[in-house]
């Protein structure tokens, strides 16, 4: 298989990111940068990413959208969010961890999150140590935020971390964030991290990948 072939058989089979599949249209804006960071708490747990991505529908449809309304929410009914989608076991935890967290944005960076990234002046390793004081996001989920949030910041480009990039030589790929920058356009490189995560997570995925 050539290097083309597979990034298209990555792209069109599994390119879809958690932000899109949480309904989110990613944005430079707050309440979609605020979204993105509420999946990111969500899928920073050892849970199922289909799992998370509908507990961040079932929050988004309560209404708690941004980090005023996630605020001034109860913690019950961030809990009864949490539990139509079967988010369970971590559900209480990360009802409280959610409050904890528009409290912080609210407070550090005034409800918007480009005001996190223009602190970082441009480093993405700044950027993850400030993201890492969010109540749940530990290095993994610094991660997760910055391979989404490159699709709109693209000065965080590119994030291919290392267990992206781990997949990317299995399947025959270049196994640094430039070489797979250098395979997609820049406003692919989000959605070719998804993918390569996906794949990572199973193994018939990339058996259907390298056989596409």
């Amino acid at each position: 298989m050539t290097t083309r072939a597979t990034v298209s058989a990555l792209l069109d089979g599994y390119g879809r990111t958690c932000a899109e599949e949480a309904g989110i249209t990613l944005r430079d804006k707050p309440a979609p940068l605020y979204r993105l960071l509420v999946v990111t708490v969500l899928c920073s747990v050892r849970i199922r990413a289909d799992t998370a991505t509908a507990a961040a529908r079932e929050l988004f449809r309560a209404g708690l959208r941004t980090p005023r309304a996630t605020a001034g929410s109860g913690w019950q009914d961030r809990v009864d969010a949490l539990g139509r989608a079967h988010y369970v076991r971590y559900d209480e935890s990360t009802a409280t961890a959610l409050g904890d967290g528009a409290r912080l944005v609210l407070d550090r960076w005034r409800g918007d999150l480009r005001r996190a990234g223009a602190a970082a002046d441009g480093d993405p390793e700044a950027l993850r140590g400030l993201l890492r004081e969010v109540p749940r996001i530990g290095p993994v989920g610094a991660d997760i935020f910055c391979r989404e949030a490159q699709a709109v910041w693209p000065w965080l480009r590119p994030s291919f971390d290392a267990r992206v990039c781990r997949t990317a030589r299995d399947l025959g790929l270049p196994g640094t964030p430039r070489g797979l920058a250098g395979l997609v356009p820049p406003e692919d490189c989000a959605r070719l991290a998804a993918a390569l995560v996906r794949v990572g997570r199973s193994e018939r995925a990339a058996a259907q990948v390298r056989a596409a």
